[in-house]
């Protein structure tokens, strides 16, 4: 069961009402977002919901049977929109497209890709600063630095920036300088880190395990709404099988049937997903056929002299075709 209580409820009136409700016979756990708070009610209590959603502070209850109580679509039907700043917003009919390089090179790299956002009206740049590589003798980004100076460059031409988080020390030192925290697929079940993404308060974008359940991926999510933010967006990127013939294999039932459980947004990362360029934008134009919010996509100038992921990386002129087909299937709907 879950429990909405009204945002100014006294403290006096939320300890009374939390103890009338552990009379009942539940363990309750409380918890507190951006945008209101919560009661989680466990235990195998068969209650008439009317004794408990006429006590005095309650907004609103909930029977709610998935264990992933607050990202669940059974008590909140409308989709969640996620509001980044700047009249820039993720979910609920709207096709955010969220742009960039596998991982940031330097400046003359994050100036040619503001200039081909701006060029094609889109409004996050995605790019890894910090870039957890398979081998440790590949490029692993321009670090704190170089955030710095993307967010620079990136805020002065209104566009927002999407960036890998990787531990829990660089939440605190990247907060200033990012305008949505990624969760890479390595790190979706690292729960310090989803526990301290839940504080910050700033939306996360929260991929899939290289090996994920959906299940799994609805949980992670739990972690962060539990402790205490409700601004996530999860992303569908593929996940490893014994398939070796692309990269990874990328899920389209994922989509609906995330869109069909939880009220959050979903977005899909096709360069992962299937990691040849080739056929990125087929996969993309079928992520938002199947009810995607938003797609990520690498692109840059010269994809072949790319410091990282160059052979699922589009070209500029690739990628600006593929944002006129985007618009055009998003619209067929």
């Amino acid at each position: 069961m879950l429990i909405q209580l009204q945002t100014d409820i006294s403290a006096d009136l939320h300890e009374k009402l939390c103890e009338k409700i552990q009379q009942f016979g539940f363990k309750i756990h409380e918890v507190k977002t951006q945008s209101g708070k919560y009661i989680i009610c466990n235990g195998k209590v068969e209650i008439d919901i009317r004794a408990i959603g006429g006590l005095q502070g309650i907004k609103d209850i909930h029977y709610v049977s998935d264990e992933y109580k607050l990202v669940s679509r059974q008590w909140r039907v409308k989709d969640t929109e996620i509001d980044v700043g700047s009249g820039v917003k993720i979910g609920r009919n709207n096709l955010s497209i969220m742009a960039g390089p596998c991982a940031i090179e330097g400046r003359q790299n994050i100036l040619d890709t503001i200039e081909h956002l701006k060029k094609n009206n889109l409004r996050i740049l995605r790019g890894g600063v910090f870039k957890p590589r398979s081998s440790p003798y590949s490029f692993r980004g321009v670090g704190i630095e170089g955030l710095k100076e993307l967010y620079q460059l990136c805020h002065e031409n209104g566009i927002k920036i999407v960036t890998e988080v990787m531990q829990v020390s660089q939440v605190v030192e990247m907060f200033d300088y990012v305008d949505i925290f990624q969760v890479g697929a390595r790190n979706s079940q690292n729960f310090n880190l989803l526990d301290a993404l839940g504080e910050a308060g700033k939306p996360v974008l929260l991929k899939r395990g290289l090996s994920g359940t959906i299940e799994e991926l609805l949980y992670s999510a739990e972690y962060i709404f539990s402790a205490g933010n409700e601004k996530i967006i999860l992303c569908e990127r593929g996940i490893r099988t014994y398939e070796h013939a692309y990269r990874n294999t990328f899920d389209i039932n994922a989509i609906p049937i995330l869109k069909e459980k939880t009220h959050l947004p979903v977005v899909a990362d096709t360069s992962h997903g299937v990691g040849i360029r080739r056929f990125v934008a087929p996969i993309a134009l079928a992520a938002v056929m199947a009810g995607a919010d938003g797609i990520l996509l690498e692109v840059h100038k010269t994809p072949e002299e790319a410091m990282s992921d160059g052979q699922q990386t589009l070209y500029f002129e690739e990628a600006e075709m593929l944002y006129k087909k985007m618009s055009e299937v998003y619209n067929l709907r």
